[in-house]
């Protein structure tokens, strides 16, 4: 869902344009967000609840794949859209320009001196939980159900699978930077390495 086609650009942003500045003020660990962070946790656990115990609830197949498939779109679109910004200031998404180029933008809000809000630890560990933890589950049912020969339930899981984890690939992206800042990053580690056993070996 995520893959970038040949022409696609990458950009990698300040979330609404703030300054590049950081302080070193410490995070406060108040939930600043109680609703965004209940929601961000409530379609995502609801959906996993739902599948797990669906054959409970429902005699209906489609009943449960629809509510599960329901569960997991407005889980994705609040957490692509609402908590991820509300929470820990990063922000991913696609626009076409008017040569009709695609460009995937990560955005991360950097703390600006005039900033009073900074992200708090709670949320951001509430987040980071959530989004790691689900897709990760997903995985797992997609495994039993394979092994278990419960086709009918594949494509449910595998819907599972791609919404969460492209919303996990996509926050990954903003919050380490995109593969270009990775290339630069290690040939200058390794560069650096390299001259300093050049240097050692000639002192």
């Amino acid at each position: 869902m995520l893959q970038q086609d040949s022409n696609d650009d990458t950009e990698d942003v300040s979330l609404f344009d703030a300054e590049e500045e950081t302080t070193n003020r410490p995070k406060k660990s108040k939930i600043r967000h109680p609703v965004a962070s209940f929601f961000h946790l409530f379609f995502r656990v609801s959906a996993i609840i739902v599948y797990l115990l669906c054959e409970l609830l429902s005699s209906s197949f489609i009943a449960c794949m629809v509510t599960i498939i329901l569960l997991l779109s407005c889980d994705f679109w609040a957490v692509k859209n609402v908590t991820g910004r509300l929470m820990v200031g990063l922000r991913w998404w696609n626009h076409i320009d008017e040569d009709g180029k695609s460009h995937w933008v990560f955005e991360s809000r950097k703390a600006s001196p005039q900033e009073n809000k900074t992200v708090s630890e709670a949320e951001s560990r509430i987040f980071w939980l959530g989004l790691i933890a689900c897709p990760v589950l997903w995985v797992i049912f997609a495994f039993s159900a394979l092994f278990s020969f419960r086709v009918k339930w594949l494509a449910v899981v595998i819907m599972g699978v791609v919404l969460q984890g492209a919303n996990l690939y996509g926050y990954i992206r903003c919050k380490v930077g995109s593969r270009k800042n990775f290339t630069s990053m290690a040939t200058s580690y390794l560069g650096k390495q390299f001259l300093r056993q050049v240097n050692d070996q000639t002192s």
